[in-house]
């Protein structure tokens, strides 16, 4: 098995490209505002689903 040699994995890591400082603080941000914008969001909705049913009575 040619491509499970040492030398190959070697050679596979130096082709990998590695995120720079501000490549990987720009993702960070970018994750931690996509998770509170959707936690956010489906609270909101969980709150208005809770608000509607008991308008219409279904619980108490």
């Amino acid at each position: 098995m040619k491509w499970f040699s040492l030398k190959e994995i070697i050679k596979e890591n130096k082709k990998i490209r590695w995120p720079k400082k501000g490549d990987l603080a720009l993702n960070s941000v970018q994750t931690i505002v996509f998770v509170a914008f959707f936690a956010i969001f489906f609270v909101c909705c969980q709150l208005v689903v809770s608000f509607l049913l008991k308008l219409i009575g279904v619980i108490g």
